[in-house]
């Protein structure tokens, strides 16, 4: 990775830190409010979160997978499976959702 791709998933991050912050004030905040919003926005961030990491990641093991295959394409069946193992991320990342 390089430092482009660095600094723009801290911004990235920093953004979603403020508001979740905000969020939380505002739904702290507001008295009358039936709904609590705290365990659906937890659980949205945390599926988000997940996702962008999982695709951060594959972006590296995909590119590396591809050259891993161009020079020995007997290696396609470990590529294939480091190439999908970040998606288990994602699945567990889903799972407070259903929680």
């Amino acid at each position: 990775m390089n430092k482009n791709t660095l600094k723009t998933s801290l911004r990235m991050m920093i953004v979603l830190g403020a508001l979740v912050l905000i969020a939380q004030g505002a739904a702290a905040d507001s008295h009358d409010a039936p709904t609590d919003w705290g365990t659906p926005l937890g659980a949205g961030i945390a599926l988000g979160l997940a996702a962008v990491g999982a695709g951060i990641s594959q972006a590296a093991i995909g590119s590396a997978a591809v050259g891993m295959i161009a020079e020995d394409g007997s290696k396609f069946g470990p590529a294939l499976i480091f190439t999908a193992l970040p998606e288990s991320i994602v699945i567990l990342g889903a799972l407070p959702l259903f929680l």
